[in-house]
């Protein structure tokens, strides 16, 4: 059989935060197929924890979903040339008014590999206990919450918090700073 191969992408329209694309691949059973593709602006995203282990995190309205939600701080990258880190470290400062003394790489996250091309690299950063004033968007109305993980694990196990970078980050955070540490 011969592999997948793109015979044809056709952009569909052009958004403010992606595009939608048409592409037309030959598939291995000698079939000509169309799909859908999202092409996304990068972005990174990031875990704080607090001196006393609980997390911060970023209350919102989504209008995908049409609520708010919950999750970790992330935003979209300047430029496509932007170091992820620089941009979580932004991003932490924005929309929560805190500052880190310690930040690391954690995770990186694909959000919809069937039809999206987003990479999200999270990073775990350790604040400093004092906060500043946020600094958000113009169009941006973002709430600070904190909680301690075992809170956050029974959210995303009940099914209320539903944020995939959130979820995935979440559980790599415990399994690499909680569970390895307490079980080493």
């Amino acid at each position: 059989m011969k592999p997948f191969e793109r015979l044809d992408r056709k952009l569909i329209a052009h958004g403010h935060i992606f595009d939608y694309y048409e592409d037309t691949l030959f598939i291995p059973n000698g079939n000509i197929a169309k799909w859908d593709l999202i092409l996304k602006k990068s972005a990174a995203a990031v875990v704080p924890v607090l001196p006393d282990g609980r997390i911060i995190m970023v209350r919102q309205y989504r209008n995908s979903v049409d609520r708010e939600t919950l999750e970790i701080p992330a935003g979209a990258m300047n430029t496509e040339t932007e170091d992820p880190y620089e941009c979580a470290k932004r991003e932490l400062k924005e929309e929560t008014g805190y500052d880190f003394y310690d930040m690391e790489f954690l995770i990186r996250t694909s959000t919809a590999v069937a039809f999206c091309n987003e990479v999200i690299p999270v990073y775990v950063a350790f604040l400093n206990p004092d906060r500043g004033k946020q600094n958000l968007d113009e169009d941006e109305f973002i709430k600070v919450e904190t909680y301690h993980l075992d809170e956050l694990c029974e959210m995303i196990y009940s099914g209320t918090l539903t944020d995939a970078k959130t979820v995935a980050a979440i559980l790599a955070y415990k399994n690499k700073y909680v569970t390895n540490r307490v079980n080493s």
